[in-house]
């Protein structure tokens, strides 16, 4: 019996340690500072500032954009691809209406308000003059 308690233990451990260390919901975090772009030269699926305009997508009346024709397929059926985490505030940012800003690499990141991407620039700032 007590091989099987023991076994048990290991594999209860072993869940514990690979569901700890899933990082699948965790969000990116910007690097450096970041310049706002326009909403409609970002691909809202892939993260990235495309420097060019974008493809529409209406939903609910609101107006999202992708890169592609996948992309605009996901962005019309998948709810969760047209929210996003505001970096300093924590909260759930719906894209169409969040500022947008973009770190070097075109990486985007969406504010809930300009106050808060002032806010992480300042940070940003701070932190790259140490």
């Amino acid at each position: 019996m007590s091989k099987r308690i023991a076994l048990t233990f290991i594999l209860i451990l072993m869940a514990a340690v690979v569901f700890a260390a899933d990082k699948s919901d965790a969000q990116p975090q910007p690097k450096g500072k970041l310049t706002k772009v326009e909403s409609k030269t970002v691909c809202m699926v892939n993260e990235q500032a495309m420097g060019k305009d974008q493809i529409a997508v209406t939903v609910d009346g609101k107006t999202y954009y992708g890169c592609c024709e996948m992309c605009k397929k996901t962005l019309a059926e998948n709810a969760e691809k047209r929210v996003a985490i505001d970096p300093i505030s924590g909260n759930k940012v719906d894209k169409a209406t969040a500022i947008i800003a973009a770190q070097e690499d075109g990486r985007v990141f969406y504010f809930e308000n300009e106050e808060n991407l002032t806010k992480y620039n300042a940070k940003a700032e701070i932190t790259v003059t140490k």
